[in-house]
């Protein structure tokens, strides 16, 4: 049994958003040490950057950019902090955040609260010369009259920080946000934010929602691809509600963790078709393992993200999941990640 299995009931007492704010506290003051060595055969390089390893942590857990540091020194191959607005907001009334212990699974609805991409900014440019990819999550603002300026400013204020933009369109805890997936409107968005990005930025992701129809899927990639896009990442959270256990299954918001799983590589699998393997794909939404990793990747991911495992896994998840990854490569003849990539 680990040390987070035995403190996990503990922890547990705690109301959730309380609990995730203590575990920010703790990893700030975490010393700043050397990135673990990583093994050479689970590099990739993807979108112009060479990636230690294909585990990252998902936007969402640090919200602000505080820990990003401390995160990669959990043996992530790379950090994803925000959702960040252009100006500082709330988010939504609390409780907003319930973790779905029978379920293995989180739903929130947070409502990008952050303390705004200046804030941000100035803690990513003290830590630039740092090595690991970190990368920078923009959103809207809720009251905000033009969400596509807002942006096209996120781009703007963040390029210079950020070893990859994402622009997450797919939270459904921002009214209308989603609106933003449907062609006309992502048209619009897309030529803004890459006409916004400096010339030799950072490479673009789109993260798009798992609750799409077969013609979206289609808009997006078509699009994607027409606006020289990076990379998608499949999935966010999905607002659909398969059988679950937990007292808390009727809130409202994004559900996560592993009911989210299967949703999620069928969407995956589904941009693999649409994109014709022409895109890098990264992987999100209910990975809590290496065999969860490995078939994200053998279904056409280059890269994966998690965070909702961490809640019932601990901090020595990403670890894990490289160390078993390694086996699998030996387990089926692969020299590298790389190799694997959309074998299944």
């Amino acid at each position: 049994m680990s040390l987070y299995t035995a403190l996990r009931p503990l922890i547990f007492t705690l109301e959730a958003e309380r609990a995730h704010r203590a575990t920010i506290r703790a990893l700030r003051l975490k010393p700043k040490g050397a990135l673990p060595a990583a093994d050479p055969r689970l590099a990739i390089d993807v979108a112009g950057l060479r990636f230690p390893n294909p585990v990252g942590l998902a936007a969402g857990f640090d919200k602000d950019a505080q820990v990003p540091d401390a995160i990669l020194a959990l043996g992530f191959g790379f950090a994803e902090v925000g959702t960040l607005t252009p100006f500082p907001q709330a988010g939504n009334p609390r409780p907003r955040l319930f973790r779905l212990v029978e379920d293995r699974a989180v739903i929130n609805r947070m409502g990008f609260n952050n303390g705004g991409q200046a804030a941000a900014h100035e803690r990513l440019l003290r830590r630039n010369a740092r090595p690991g990819i970190v990368g920078v999550n923009i959103g809207a603002n809720k009251d905000a009259a033009d969400r596509i300026a807002d942006y096209a400013r996120g781009v703007q204020v963040m390029a210079g920080v950020a070893r990859y933009l994402t622009v997450n369109i797919s939270s459904p805890n921002t009214p209308g946000l989603r609106a933003l997936q449907d062609k006309g409107a992502l048209t619009e968005l897309l030529a803004a934010v890459m006409a916004a990005r400096p010339a030799g930025g950072p490479p673009v992701f789109l993260k798009v929602a798992p609750d799409l129809e077969p013609a979206d899927i289609d808009d997006i990639a078509e699009i994607s691809a027409a606006h020289r896009l990076d990379g998608l990442i499949v999935s966010n959270t999905t607002i659909s509600r398969p059988a679950l256990a937990s007292r808390h299954a009727g809130e409202s918001g994004g559900l996560s963790g592993a009911p989210l799983r299967d949703l999620a590589q069928q969407r995956l699998a589904d941009f693999r078709k649409a994109t014709g393997g022409t895109m890098p794909l990264i992987a999100a939404g209910g990975i809590a393992g290496a065999e969860d990793a490995y078939a994200r990747i053998r279904a056409g991911a280059s890269l994966v993200q998690l965070y909702s495992a961490l809640v019932y896994e601990g901090p020595g998840l990403a670890k894990r999941i490289n160390a078993g990854l390694v086996k699998l490569l030996d387990r089926d003849g692969f020299a590298t990640v790389a190799e694997v990539v959309g074998t299944s």
